[in-house]
């Protein structure tokens, strides 16, 4: 079995279907259909059967099934392994990214980075804060870029470090929030929890909501157009000066603020790729050199 044969188990155990994954790997059915037959050749034993609940797999697929993560990992290390080896810095940068570092500063940041190394490609999976952690920790990506803290063993380098404010359109008063429509946003369990804990320490009442959207950008845009206010990171309106904002403060008097980190293995820097970009990263100034 080969590397695409270990991919075809993991993703037709996903999808449980033969066209979903045929069309998941870009590849026509009858070739899926053919490497399966050939995968179960070698092994002499059947791996799936098809009933009208789909794809099923027999003890025997499962196991293999359960073998194509590590192999899969194996395979990779080893490529990356040989790839190090030369003394160009080149090969593929696994990152896994939270999704505001995605829309506003990855686009620059890696364009910055392969002006210095040309031959190096990227694999970028975003998403929340939490899912780019768990990225990371399971050694999925070779470093990771979440905001908020987290428990971490490995090395880890600050970012930066952003206010969390209240933003309206125009000036209100503190005292008067519970009162007032707030837009709501979905956002990582980490902020989440930072807001509601300053919330239940100020106020007695919940906050009124008045309107309900996906994420920061649309809530900064709502509020911008007097809809509510918002409970937002500095960073996202610091732009916009139009804007009134109160910083908020924990019950220390300190600044409430989020912190952006670089996390990854210690390990992970005897790959040359992986070296360079955090020796990159932690000379620029995150904020204002992208």
């Amino acid at each position: 079995m080969d590397e695409r044969d270990w991919q075809i188990l993991k993703v037709l155990y996903e999808k449980k279907n033969i066209t979903k994954t045929a069309q998941s790997l870009y590849i026509s059915q009858p070739s899926l259909t053919k490497r399966i037959q050939q995968i179960e050749k070698e092994y002499d034993q059947a791996i799936i059967s098809r009933g009208a609940k789909g794809v099923q797999f027999t003890p025997q697929g499962e196991y293999l099934v359960k073998c194509a993560d590590e192999m899969l990992g194996r395979l990779r290390q080893i490529k990356e392994t040989v790839q190090n080896m030369d003394h160009e810095i080149s090969g593929t940068l696994r990152l896994g990214v939270s999704n505001y570092i995605t829309r506003h500063k990855l686009p620059g940041l890696l364009k910055l980075f392969r002006e210095q190394f040309p031959k190096v490609n990227f694999k970028v999976t975003t998403g929340w804060s939490r899912e780019a952690f768990d990225l990371v920790y399971n050694r999925e990506v070779h470093i990771g870029i979440v905001r908020g803290d987290y428990h971490w063993g490995g090395s880890k380098h600050l970012l930066f470090e952003e206010n969390i404010c209240i933003t309206s359109k125009e000036k209100i008063d503190l005292k008067d929030l519970p009162s007032l429509p707030r837009v709501q946003y979905d956002t990582d369990n980490t902020l989440k929890a930072l807001v509601d804990n300053w919330w239940t320490r100020t106020f007695s009442e919940p906050p009124l909501i008045g309107m309900e959207v996906d994420k920061a950008d649309t809530c900064k845009e709502m509020v911008m157009n007097g809809l509510g206010y918002g409970i937002l990171p500095s960073v996202l309106v610091e732009d916009h000066s139009s804007l009134y904002r109160i910083h908020l403060h924990n019950e220390s008097g300190r600044p409430l603020v989020r912190k952006t980190w670089m996390l990854y293995h210690q390990e992970s820097l005897e790959l040359k790729v992986v070296k360079e970009f955090v020796e990159f990263i932690k000379k620029m100034d995150f904020i204002n050199d992208i």
